[in-house]
């Protein structure tokens, strides 16, 4: 009998599993979501879960959330309202250098906030680029100083050299298609076109106009990946990592109604803003100076030549568009509409609209998404009684998206990865291997709750640096859960952050994708990113640390020990 001959602990068994996997996410010998399968053989090999029960992990209720996210991304991106809403953003903001870093960075933010942090800087890179091409090639074909200034913009006609139509779709210069190969929780895993080697190398070695220019080629850069980082943490859809978080929390206190779009909105936005706000100051001071009043005015006697090109060029991108169409109309309808489900299902201090069904509780924010989701497959994109067609195709009944449009974004690797991170916690939490763990972290009991976050926010914001964020926060989770039960500590007052700090991984190129994509166009060097990105992670961990032990303590009751942890720590000792 083989189970006689290797006779080890269920918690030795599962220990075992969980190293193995996290051995092979870490060190990416495997695909991470061939990596995430391992538990779906060991696991039943070893005795700790039957078969059955591993593959019931795999697909859960934020799977169909993100599938009808995922539809409404796809249609927001068919359509082009992603760049409609980018263009009008910056041209709001204006051109000059300060002014236009926060423009970038607000509608990376916005759209990072619905949509993937690799798709948001995959689509608003290329207009940045467009944007960054302008202000060089005005500045090699201008002799003025940079800080004369006009009263009225000047005719560009033979200044303004030819620039790549950067901004059409998905599409980056220089055709390379490559998947980026880490995939690092952002949602979803789109192909990223990279830009041709030879031409990366070409842009390092010529000559900006100037310093300043250089300057803000880097710090523009630089501001969209972190912006789209930033607006990942604000709704729980915004990255894997949050629905690894939400999911693994809702299975492991199934008893604890505390987490849903509302609550995580209104903790992590004011989060967002300072965020935003300080992650600006920071680059407009490290690239810029600290002349805000140069770089930040907005009047129109202060811009000079090149500004005024730049925004010419900026209105130009957003004329060609033309005017809305009738699918951006029904697409931006769904996302108000989905939005405005999410907030009031539950809202907590008024009672919801599940309130008006007789039966609680069979209703998620999952419902909704794929309701819109369905209705996105059902709805013709052409105008009703309209003759003319908007729609891409000859079809008058072709719908706002296809299946090919749904296939081409759903991150199918990214659903596997997350089944097996629920996967393993369901073998901890049967196995006993999470009590274990937790009673030998009792000699951190005299710690306060705060010394506890923090050091497990600094600690895996240095591992996520190396390794992929949904694996790093796979493997935390229990061992966080199981601490905060030993410790008689909230669970939310560790797991939050944990979750939020594990998109700080922004020092590296293969820190997570967007910053392999900003990277690739040859404005910044590694060492600009490692001096920016540690600045931006300590303002990510100190301002998360703010949060959670201030407004997150009313929010979330963090003074207490919750009744609903209370019995998974009772049940899970016995």
């Amino acid at each position: 009998n083989i189970d006689k001959v290797f006779s080890f602990s269920q918690e030795a068994c599962c220990a075992y599993v969980l190293m193995v996997t996290a051995v092979y996410w870490v060190s990416e010998a495997v695909p991470l979501g061939a990596a995430a399968l391992v538990p779906a053989f060991l696991y039943p090999l070893f005795g700790v879960l039957k078969s059955s029960e591993v593959a019931a992990e795999y697909c859960k209720d934020t799977t169909l959330l993100l599938m009808g996210v995922i539809c409404l991304a796809a249609s927001i991106e068919k359509w082009n309202l992603h760049k409609r809403i980018a263009l009008r953003m910056v041209m709001i903001a204006g051109a000059k250098p300060g002014m236009l870093v926060l423009g970038f960075m607000c509608c990376t933010v916005f759209l990072s906030m619905w949509l993937s942090n690799t798709s948001t800087t995959a689509m608003v890179m290329p207009i940045a680029e467009a944007v960054l091409q302008q202000l060089i090639c005005t500045g090699l074909a201008d002799s003025h100083n940079d800080s004369e200034t006009a009263e009225a913009p000047e005719d560009d006609g033979g200044t303004s050299c030819s620039v790549t139509e950067e901004v059409n779709g998905l599409g980056l210069r220089a055709m390379s298609n490559q998947y980026l190969r880490h995939t690092n929780g952002h949602l979803p895993q789109v192909a990223i076109e990279i830009p041709n080697v030879k031409r990366v190398r070409a842009r390092r070695d010529s000559q900006y106009p100037t310093k300043r220019d250089h300057m803000i080629c880097k710090c523009l850069s630089l501001s969209i990946t972190y912006a789209a980082t930033i607006g990942g943490l604000i709704t729980i859809t915004g990255t894997s990592t949050n629905l690894i978080f939400a999911e693994q929390f809702n299975t492991r206190y199934p008893d604890a109604k505390v987490i849903n779009f509302g609550t995580w909105f209104i903790f992590s936005f004011p989060i967002a803003i300072i965020m935003l706000i300080l992650t600006w100051l920071w680059l407009h001071f490290l690239f810029l100076g600290c002349n805000f009043r140069e770089t930040c005015s907005l009047s129109k006697k202060r811009k000079t030549r090149r500004e005024m090109l730049s925004e010419k060029r900026i209105h130009e991108e957003y004329a060609k568009l033309g005017p809305i169409s009738y699918p951006e109309v029904v697409t931006g309808v769904f996302f108000i509409l989905m939005t405005l489900l999410w907030f009031t299902r539950e809202p907590g201090f008024v009672p919801g609209w599940t309130s008006l069904f007789e039966k609680k509780g069979y209703r998620t924010d999952a419902t909704v998404s794929v309701l819109l989701g369905f209705l996105l497959f059902l709805i013709p994109a052409r105008r009703p009684f309209s003759s003319s067609s908007s729609s891409k195709d000859d079809d008058p009944l072709a719908p706002m998206i296809t299946w090919k449009d749904f296939q081409r974004l759903m991150p199918w690797e990214i659903v596997i990865l997350v089944g097996g991170g629920y996967a393993l916690a369901a073998g901890c939490k049967v196995s006993g291997l999470s009590v274990w763990i937790g009673r030998q972290l009792e000699p951190m009991s005299g710690l306060p709750p705060w010394a506890v976050t923090l050091l497990a926010c600094l600690l895996v914001s240095a591992v996520t640096e190396f390794a992929s964020n949904p694996a790093t926060l796979t493997v935390f989770l229990p061992i966080l859960s199981a601490l905060s039960e030993t410790l008689l500590i909230n669970p939310l007052h560790t797991l939050i952050p944990a979750t939020m700090c594990v998109s700080f991984g922004v020092m590296l190129p293969v820190g997570n994708p967007p910053n392999a994509i900003v990277f690739s166009y040859g404005h910044v060097k590694i060492s600009d990113m490692v001096k920016a990105g540690f600045g931006v992670n300590l303002i990510g961990v100190a301002v998360v640390m703010l949060a959670i032990t201030t407004w997150g303590v009313p929010l979330f009751n963090l003074t207490e020990f919750p009744t609903w942890a209370v019995a998974r720590n009772v049940s899970g000792s016995l």
